[in-house]
């Protein structure tokens, strides 16, 4: 039980609404959160209503599943940084929906230390699946994808786009997309989205 002086304290921080407000600005559910950082959903609901206060290795899953740092939650906003550099031994790599079998395609954030960014970008490699195995998904704003090696098909509403590698490609995210890599050697890219 904490004490009213180390209660208020971290009320200051506002700690649960900032998660719920970065939660629903990426459209995610409190369920789909805690497949991806392990944490039961009733948890996540606690911490956002500021009935629990969660430990910092447990802030710290919440905040890479954002590709942010812990510096987002307690930075006031005047001192939080407008350069982040985000050292490869560093980075965590997820897969594209966790605990899933046929993953088309694992990421790591690129830009995670960055607090407030106006993109998100991400190095991805992609794993070949059929066609009738990809998850379709879709997200405000824009996308760009840079092929670094290998061949990539970006399906993009009924259209399907092959690229090889040092291919580029924009394109509006809100219309629903899904990647997978070409058979052949392995396919990495660098993803940038917005939004």
């Amino acid at each position: 039980m904490l004490s009213p002086t180390l209660r208020d304290g971290l009320q200051a921080y506002a700690i649960g609404p900032k998660i719920r407000l970065i939660r629903l600005k990426k459209k995610m559910g409190l369920v789909e959160l805690g497949r991806h950082t392990g944490l039961s959903p009733a948890m996540l609901s606690k911490i956002e209503r500021g009935q629990l206060f969660p430990t910092l290795p447990t802030l710290l899953r919440i905040a890479l599943v954002f590709s942010i740092g812990l510096e987002y939650f307690f930075a006031p906003e005047r001192d939080k940084p407008t350069v982040g550099v985000a050292r490869h031994q560093e980075r965590l790599r997820f897969p594209e929906t966790p605990g899933a079998k046929d993953v088309a395609y694992e990421f790591e954030s690129l830009d995670f230390p960055a607090v407030q960014r106006l993109l998100n970008s991400y190095f991805a490699e992609f794993r070949p699946v059929s066609v009738d195995k990809l998850r379709r998904h879709h997200h405000p704003g824009a996308e760009f994808i840079y092929v670094l090696s290998g061949t990539l098909s970006v399906h993009l509403g009924d259209d399907e786009h092959v690229l090889e590698a040092k291919d580029s490609m924009y394109f509006d995210s809100s219309v629903s997309h899904a990647y997978r890599r070409r058979a052949g050697k392995s396919c990495s890219a660098i993803v940038v989205t917005t939004g």
